[in-house]
């Protein structure tokens, strides 16, 4: 299904939470075990960028998975203080929405496998990164032109900032003043 681009606008212009999946999404997928069986996963550095300017800009980001040492040392070295680890996802996301006070119209879910897919029908703005499944990418309002774990939420922090006319402000903000 082709996504209708001014629809995606809408929908990003009311995001005040963006959740993510992360294994193929701030991931590549890819599991590596060393000689002694220490798992590695690599993260973009882009998408930690992503995080935080939508942080920046009062943006909630949360993260939502499976238990996972190395996601939860991921989230804390970007910032991001909303980690969660659940198969029941939707039910989780309910918490998390009354907790902040927002409805599903103003959640952004990123997915990108079949286990998304009930998050992703729920929500106001559905977004898959360029490797998804098809049916993940029929359910998605964008698609990004980033793949998982190649900085794809570098680019739908942008999107929904430039959505919501705040980019070009950031963009002063950091030109002028750093991060601080």
């Amino acid at each position: 299904m082709a996504y209708d681009m001014m629809d995606a606008i809408e929908r990003a212009k009311r995001v005040k939470l963006v959740v993510l999946d992360v294994h193929g999404v701030l991931t590549n997928g890819m599991v590596l075990f060393n000689e002694d069986g220490v798992k590695f996963q690599v993260f973009h550095h882009d998408d930690g960028f992503g995080a935080n300017v939508l942080m920046m800009s009062g943006i909630e980001v949360a993260l939502l998975t499976r238990k996972s040492k190395i996601v939860f040392a991921r989230a804390q070295e970007v910032g991001i203080k909303r980690v969660y680890a659940a198969k029941e996802k939707w039910a989780k996301m309910e918490e998390i929405m009354a907790e902040i006070g927002i409805g599903p119209d103003e959640v952004c879910y990123v997915g990108d496998e079949v286990i998304d897919l009930g998050a992703m029908r729920r929500v106001g703005f559905a977004v898959c990164p360029a490797n998804g499944v098809p049916e993940v990418r029929d359910a998605a309002h964008l698609i990004t032109h980033r793949a998982g774990g190649e900085g794809m939420l570098r680019e739908l922090a942008e999107f929904i900032l430039r959505a919501q006319g705040r980019w070009g402000a950031l963009v002063e903000k950091i030109a002028n003043m750093g991060w601080g």
